[in-house]
């Protein structure tokens, strides 16, 4: 009888433990899937889940197939954090997200509570990465690195230009616009309108009727692409001719959706295409067979599903995200579809790279943004 029930006993222990050597390891992905902004869940979505098919083809990770889990936070700090604490609570342990700067940072914290290994692909507030928590990553670079640029870019060519700044009052927009301003002014430039916007306004009369009688030649908008398309589509409505420059907020074609031909001339800042890099040709040509175009962000999400299966396998374990972390720190720099990316201590990526875009009529004869 003691016989049998030593062997029960065996043999629920080598279930138990063939169950933990072969499940999947899950990567939560998390971003506005719904809502205005769900051009860029889509990049995020279709990015990490092709990294995930092609890192399964070849074998997964330590004998483990990663299984990609997606979370709606519709761009809503409230609903971020949702997402985190359902990802906690289904055992998530690494997590591609969020999209918005004012979502990662709170949802961050419920995050590296719990154990649980965070990379933003487009998160650029630098506070998402200034608190000394230990899981905060990014696969993009930061605010301020692209609002000096503008900033430079603004004062060498626009000197004389009368400008308005304006921003959509989150953590990433206000952010992005007060980079800017501080270097421009450190340049002996100033502003003549500094104005903030709600996320959702839909009527920008009484602003452009404002930048009209302020005979603003330049505005300089930190948001998405969102708002700052239709405040280009009613500038032109009501004869305001000034040009737009943003951040990378505007990457996505739906801002020529929104603004129509007014989009012609706006400027933005963003990475060197990342569709361009050698290193993603194939990945990229399978992306458009499936007529998906991946654009902005999809790389950048596909970036950092391949840095965690990579620092996962380099760690030999993906039970404990926090040797992850300090693996990712430790071990660069990692091959992704968007090139080498090495990381500091605070969680940034090593190279800074912005450069600017300007939106023009494609060969098709649509506009869409391409490096100046």
């Amino acid at each position: 009888m003691k016989k049998h029930l030593l062997s029960a006993v065996a043999v629920t222990a080598l279930v138990a433990f063939a169950g933990t050597a072969w499940a999947d390891i899950v990567i939560g992905v998390a971003g506005p899937i719904t809502g205005p902004n769900a051009a860029f869940g889509a990049q995020f979505q279709k990015g990490a889940e092709q990294a995930a098919a092609d890192i399964n083809a070849a074998g997964g990770v330590l004998g483990q197939k990663i299984k990609i889990e997606i979370g709606d936070d519709v761009s809503d700090p409230k609903q971020g954090i949702s997402v985190a604490n359902k990802f906690v609570a289904d055992g998530v342990k690494y997590l591609v997200g969020h999209f918005n700067s004012g979502v990662s940072i709170p949802a961050s914290e419920v995050y590296a509570e719990n154990g649980v290994l965070e990379i933003s692909p487009a998160s650029t507030n630098p506070q998402y990465t200034e608190r000394g928590l230990w899981n905060t990553f990014r696969t993009c670079g930061r605010d301020d690195q692209q609002g000096k640029v503008a900033g430079d870019y603004i004062a060498a060519n626009f000197k004389d230009a009368k400008i308005a700044i304006i921003h959509d009052k989150t953590p990433y927009g206000q952010g992005l616009v007060d980079v800017a301003k501080k270097d421009l002014n450190a340049n002996g430039i100033n502003e003549v309108m500094y104005e903030g916007i709600n996320v959702g306004d839909k009527d920008f009369s009484a602003l452009i009727a404002k930048m009209k009688e302020a005979g603003v030649t330049l505005i300089y908008f930190g948001g998405l692409h969102t708002e700052a398309g239709l405040i280009m589509r009613q500038s032109a409505d009501q004869g305001l001719k000034a040009t737009l420059f943003s951040g990378d907020g505007m990457v996505s074609n739906e801002l020529a959706s929104i603004a129509g031909d007014s989009v012609i001339g706006t400027l933005n800042t963003f990475s060197p295409d990342p569709r361009k890099n050698p290193a993603a040709k194939d990945i990229v040509d399978k992306f458009r067979a499936s007529g998906f175009e991946p654009e902005a962000y999809t790389l950048y999400s596909y970036a950092a599903v391949q840095i965690v299966a990579a620092a996962v396998d380099k760690t030999g374990s993906a039970d404990d995200a926090q040797k992850v972390a300090e693996t990712i720190k430790a071990s660069g720099p990692w091959k992704t579809a968007i090139g080498d990316i090495s990381y500091d201590q605070k969680g940034d990526i090593t190279r800074p790279d912005y450069v600017i875009y300007e939106w023009k009529k494609g060969a098709d004869g649509k506009p869409t943004y391409a490096q100046k």
